[in-house]
């Protein structure tokens, strides 16, 4: 008997059919001869009511409160799903993040999990019971609920089947799988039946949606295989481990792009020590991430730095580098929200000549402006203008022939 651990997007559970439709699919798995435990988000768009809501009695709402809100979305569908079951003549149980053992540290919104004591998960099993676990929560130490910011579940997901030793960790979702891009954007994105650890870590952090960082991060880790699929069909989706064939890793794998993108620029810099760490470490302080740097050449003692945020950080980097730009003595602080990623992912860059080029030649042959430029042993990254994406990603995936299997 083999321990499969699955998740269920919000899309996948979004009214009372999709929840019955979830439930037939848990069945089937039942009924293979597997134990299972679920992993559930909200319905649809709860999460984001949620948030309205608090807005709406609150201008700042606690942080504390705001977490312990925002779970409830996680029960509703965990409950839902279990009465499927019941109805349908299956022994089913749900559990909250703390009853299922999820601890994590307490910074609320984007808390980490810690450890996972799952003796209530295993005892559910044991008993023949389908186990549901609300997704994207946890708690603390003095039982305190968090949350694990966007895409949390599938970090609750791939960390229950790690704790569980299951032979796999399946994330369904609206699509069918991983795509070399985003397919509403790139009508000849092609569909991928496998993909490494490593890129698909790369892809999720700049701008993939269909997996969240931190669980392919986790499942790279502790080498838990990770299928991605859809809940609406049976087609094979895409399987994420480290045994990729030695010929996929000798090519471009896919393009991902980000639209929450900022540049900031502290203009007028004193060029001396210690000026950078007076920039960046009270942007750390205040949680906020920092991605590309640029510091230009110094003339005459004086120089620009430039960073790139996430435009949803932006107004609070802003309020933070305006006393700082001010005590260090810079000219002043601007900003420009209108900008995106476009990333080119794979293991082929890794000493290959060649690819940087191609990347900049197809940009600049669609009249691209190319205003910052990262990179990793396996990514490209440049930030352009954000309305030049959908015709950057179309270049690229030309460029490299990523429609070609």
């Amino acid at each position: 008997m083999a321990l499969v651990v699955q998740k269920y997007g919000g899309s996948s559970v979004a009214d009372a059919g999709r929840i019955k439709n979830v439930a037939r699919r848990i069945a089937t798995t039942r009924d293979e001869g597997n134990q299972v435990v679920v992993v559930v988000s909200a319905m649809g768009d709860t999460t984001d009511d949620l948030i309205e809501l608090a807005y709406k009695v609150a201008t700042r709402p606690d942080v504390r409160e705001f977490d312990t809100l925002l779970s409830t979305g996680e029960l509703v569908s965990s409950t839902l799903l279990a009465m499927a079951l019941k109805e349908m003549g299956y022994q089913a149980i749900s559990l909250s993040g703390a009853q299922a053992g999820i601890r994590t540290d307490s910074v609320y919104s984007r808390a980490r999990i810690l450890k996972i004591e799952a003796r209530r998960v295993v005892s559910e099993l044991e008993k023949g019971n389908i186990v549901i676990v609300a997704g994207f929560q946890g708690v603390t130490k003095e039982m305190d609920i968090t949350t694990l910011g966007r895409g949390g579940s599938d970090t609750t997901a791939v960390a229950l089947a790690v704790s569980l030793k299951a032979h796999v960790c399946e994330i369904y979702t609206d699509v069918d799988g991983v795509f070399t891009a985003d397919p509403r954007l790139v009508p000849e994105a092609r569909h991928l039946r496998e993909i490494g650890y490593e890129e698909m870590l790369e892809l999720a952090t700049y701008g993939a949606k269909v997996m969240h960082h931190r669980a392919v991060e986790l499942g790279e880790v502790y080498n838990m295989p990770i299928l991605v699929a859809s809940s609406f069909n049976n087609n094979p989706g895409t399987l994420i481990h480290g045994g990729i064939p030695m010929e996929e890793r000798n090519k471009a794998r896919g393009i991902a792009h980000d639209i929450n993108v900022a540049k900031v620029t502290v203009v007028g810099v004193p060029d001396r020590p210690s000026i950078a760490a007076s920039i960046f470490e009270p942007l750390a302080k205040a949680g906020i991430s920092v991605d590309t740097i640029v510091q230009n050449t110094s003339i005459a003692g004086v120089t620009d730095l430039t960073f790139s945020v996430a435009r949803s950080d932006l107004d609070k980097a802003m309020a933070i580098m305006a006393p700082v730009a001010k005590s260090i003595g810079a000219k002043e602080c601007v900003s420009d929200a209108t900008l995106a990623k476009v990333s080119i992912i794979g293991t082929g860059m890794l000493n290959s000549p060649g690819y940087a080029a191609t990347m900049f030649r197809a940009l600049a042959e669609q009249g691209i402006n190319i205003q910052l430029i990262s990179t990793s042993e396996i990514r490209i990254t440049c930030i352009i203008a954000e309305n030049d994406t959908k015709t950057a990603l179309q270049a690229l995936h030309k460029a490299f022939e990523l429609d070609k299997a």
